[in-house]
């Protein structure tokens, strides 16, 4: 049986997260003085050497990017939190949470036009994590959610429960198990069990622990092959965000003689 990290270990692959992502933000910083450079007349003469130093900058921010994908991509068989091919080329990670009314728009409006056109394809994998920021009633729809995933029902009671937006009282547990009825969740005794059980808040805590060493703050947020989106952005947006990471995936692999 593999044994656990250290504590030390663990620490320092936290301490990596989060420089990484403060790296990320730094270069994003530097990468758009850059452009407003370019674009300010009086710098023309600076153009070759804005070119040069852009490319240095676009190199580093990809292996960021790279780092940043590799930490949190799960990829592991049989998820019930995601889906999608297990070696798609492209992974969106996704921080959530159900009481959202933006994460809700996101996905009525964005991800079943990324599941027709990018994850039916084999080019897409979407994996999903409960990070609620609402408190309680937040925490028990996130464990209601993972409930669900046991009897393979994860995504049915997702998308009932971002039908539209639900606060307080509406998930409540008897209000969250009317949903998981209507979602199709065969056995309500095992998901009442399983809502409340130790497995829910090992899972929770595992993802919102990822969430807060990669510095979310707010929901929706979301990394694309570790390139970061935030907020319910238009679906033109991601789509974009999805072929540019599968074209540098394509010529990565290309360029590993793979």
């Amino acid at each position: 049986m593999p044994t656990s990290a250290s504590p030390t270990r663990k620490l320092a692959a936290v301490g990596a997260v989060v420089a990484l992502v403060v790296a990320v933000i730094a270069i994003g910083i530097a990468v758009g003085k850059t452009v407003e450079g370019d674009r300010d007349p009086g710098r023309t003469g600076e153009s070759e050497a804005a070119a040069s130093t852009g490319s240095q900058e676009d190199a580093a921010q990809q292996k960021m990017f790279d780092g940043l994908a590799k930490k949190t991509s799960r990829r592991t068989a049989g998820d019930p939190l995601a889906v999608g091919e297990k070696d798609a080329p492209v992974v969106l990670v996704e921080y959530a949470d159900y009481a959202c009314s933006f994460c809700g728009r996101f996905t009525r409006e964005t991800q079943p036009e990324l599941v027709e056109k990018y994850v039916d394809a084999g080019t897409l994998r979407i994996e999903f994590r409960n990070f609620p920021v609402f408190g309680a009633d937040s925490e028990r729809a996130a464990r209601a959610s993972w409930a669900a995933g046991q009897q393979g029902k994860f995504w049915q009671l997702h998308d009932t429960l971002y039908a539209k937006t639900r606060k307080g009282g509406d998930l409540a547990e008897d209000k969250l198990v009317e949903v998981a009825r209507e979602s199709g969740v065969p056995d309500i005794d095992k998901f009442r069990t399983d809502l409340g059980g130790a497995g829910a808040e090992r899972a929770l805590k595992k993802d919102q622990d990822e969430g807060y060493q990669l510095g979310v703050q707010s929901t929706p947020s979301f990394l694309v092959n570790g390139r970061p989106i935030s907020g319910a952005q238009p679906t033109a947006v991601f789509a974009q965000a999805v072929e540019d990471a599968a074209a540098k995936a394509g010529a990565k692999g290309s360029g590993d003689g793979r």
